[in-house]
């Protein structure tokens, strides 16, 4: 039966109040409005799109964005776009050093084809003072004249780059832990040599700066061991390093957890923490809980694929969330209107796939 639209009812209900007896009239009256009612509310409904998830859900956004698959990108949230720049396509190729940028994941713009920094293997990057931040990272994979960095490069609109003066700062490295906090740009660990260090590449001191240009040198040693490829997080108004290890000669991976107000003491949360130990992962702080995702191990060789979240550091619990992207290392992932993404990294093969995380609206909260 075809449903009235709301003229449609308003004629029927004159003709029925002329001819109809007053019982008659209220019976096919209130049928009528019913009708009417259902029809509104099913238009009203299809006009305010999907609702929101009612349990965890994860969803493939692009599984072709427009730049080349690739890991060990940078990746940056700024002025209401999500940034990606750089990275590794092979250890016999120099990286890339393209710059991208999309506000929905879907749709993405290359911004510069050839940035003028060249160590885009594994930098740090972060928003300090409205302005986007690349430093450190390798060059030349495997090549001859391969070598890491202590450059400061930063950026207002993703085409221009300007390198701040050499002023004190840390050695050159890469895969060291990146993060704002407290109003200053922080550094901690990393490694002075990719292929062809060993344990004396790894650092364990912590520096920051306000201007990128001079750096203070809050501890030489940290109580955390010696490590790269782990992660540095700002959560509750404190530093938090979690994971990482050594990936040749010798491999190692870690899953302990350390916390720290001031970048030089440091409390360790947990060791281990129910995680497996690993490198090449993400961590980001997202609904006052810091959450780890992906990353490889080593003996036998393994990607992973979980997501796991903790509001203390030492109380960790794994989302269950289907459908789910590929285990994979070296990834990219963003906090974006309330939203986790995890985007690129090797899959087996690399990946340029953009996948979205969507919570209920009270998850966590």
């Amino acid at each position: 039966m075809r449903r009235l639209t709301p003229t449609e009812f308003k004629f029927w209900q004159s003709t029925l109040l002329y001819f109809l007896p007053v019982v008659v009239q209220s019976i096919l009256l209130n049928s009528l409005q019913g009708q009417v009612t259902s029809q509104a509310k099913f238009q009203q409904t299809s006009t305010e799109g999907p609702a929101a998830p009612q349990e965890p859900r994860w969803e493939l956004i692009s599984s072709t964005p427009g730049w080349q698959p690739r890991d060990s990108a940078g990746e940056i949230v700024f002025r209401d776009r999500m940034w990606l720049m750089g990275g590794w396509f092979d250890s016999y190729s120099a990286p890339p050093r393209d710059v991208w940028s999309s506000t929905n994941g879907t749709t993405w713009e290359l911004v510069t084809q050839q940035a003028p920094w060249v160590h885009s293997d594994l930098p740090m990057t972060m928003v300090h003072h409205d302005r986007m931040w690349l430093m450190g990272g390798w060059y030349n994979g495997r090549l001859e004249g391969h070598s890491a960095s202590n450059q400061v490069w930063y950026s207002e609109d993703g085409k221009k780059w300007h390198q701040t003066a050499a002023g004190q700062r840390w050695s050159p490295r890469l895969a060291a832990g990146a993060a704002v906090h407290q109003g200053k740009m922080w550094i901690a660990g990393g490694t002075e040599n990719y292929y062809f260090g060993d344990e004396s590449s790894l650092k364990n001191d912590v520096w920051s700066t306000v201007d990128g240009e001079q750096w203070t040198q809050e501890t030489p040693s940290a109580p955390w061991a010696a490590r790269a490829y782990h992660q540095l997080v700002t959560h509750n108004d404190r530093l938090w390093i979690l994971g990482g290890g050594n990936y040749v000669p010798e491999h190692h991976a870690r899953s302990d957890v350390w916390s720290s107000a001031d970048g030089r003491e440091w409390r360790l949360e947990a060791d281990p923490a129910p995680w497996p130990p690993r490198l090449w992962f993400s961590a980001v702080s997202w609904r006052g809980h810091l959450w780890v995702c992906g990353g490889w191990s080593g003996d036998p060789s393994k990607n992973h694929g979980d997501v796991w979240y903790t509001k203390n550091g030492r109380d960790w619990k794994q989302l269950q969330a289907r459908p789910t992207w590929k285990a994979r290392h070296e990834h990219s992932m963003f906090v974006f209107e309330d939203k986790l993404w995890i985007m690129a990294g090797h899959a087996q093969p690399l990946s340029s796939e953009v996948w979205s995380l969507s919570l209920p609206a009270d998850f966590l909260r």
